[in-house]
């Protein structure tokens, strides 16, 4: 079984928050408190140790206590460059990502991925939601062995960026979690007014 101790957890708040109008998304206030706060504290119980991908506004993210890492690629380079930033910092043997949008992911998420992870020998364990009878894959919440960063690298160096493209050359397993709500993020500011208490 994989320990708590042996996972790094990194909240991936590095976008240019386009369809939120430009603004850092990570720092849109939810409740009274900023939306990567939120993932911090959710996230931060169930793993060693935590830090934050963001690109802008560094002092702002540096300020909840946790280390910050920009991207190594330039222009915004999505999803997996901040992995990558994240993979190539990681000190422990997994890491687990997922986004700053999205403050209400369940408590016992890295849990579970990990004992997936670990009973089916897997390289990636991916959320995914059951919604209407549809599964549909969270691939931004995942626990990846921290091994993969020569494999992510090359992938970017060749100029790819999906997400999928890269899970699909390794084992990668999905972990579905029924409460899809419990995965809803923020991608607008229209979104961010129905995120539910």
């Amino acid at each position: 079984m994989i320990q708590t101790n042996d996972i790094t957890g990194l909240i991936l708040a590095g976008g240019r928050g386009s369809r939120m109008g430009g603004v850092d998304k990570g720092l849109q206030n939810f409740q009274g408190i900023p939306l990567a706060l939120h993932a911090l504290m959710r996230l931060s119980p169930q793993v060693g140790l935590t830090m934050i991908n963001a690109n802008r506004n560094l002092a702002a993210y540096e300020s909840m206590g946790v280390d910050v890492w920009p991207d190594d690629m330039p222009d915004f380079a999505g999803p997996l460059a901040g992995l990558a930033a994240g993979l190539s910092r990681c000190e422990t043997a997994y890491l687990v990502t997922v986004p700053c949008d999205c403050p209400r992911f369940p408590l016992d998420m890295v849990s579970r991925l990990a004992q997936a992870l670990s009973e089916q020998d897997a390289d990636i364990a991916m959320v995914a939601t059951s919604e209407n009878g549809q599964i549909r894959t969270q691939p931004v919440f995942c626990l990846l062995k921290a091994s993969l960063l020569a494999s992510l690298l090359d992938f970017l160096r060749s100029g790819q960026r999906k997400i999928d493209a890269w899970t699909a050359q390794h084992r990668c397993i999905e972990v579905v979690f029924d409460d899809a709500q419990a995965f809803a993020g923020a991608n607008t500011l229209s979104e961010l007014q129905q995120l539910a208490p």
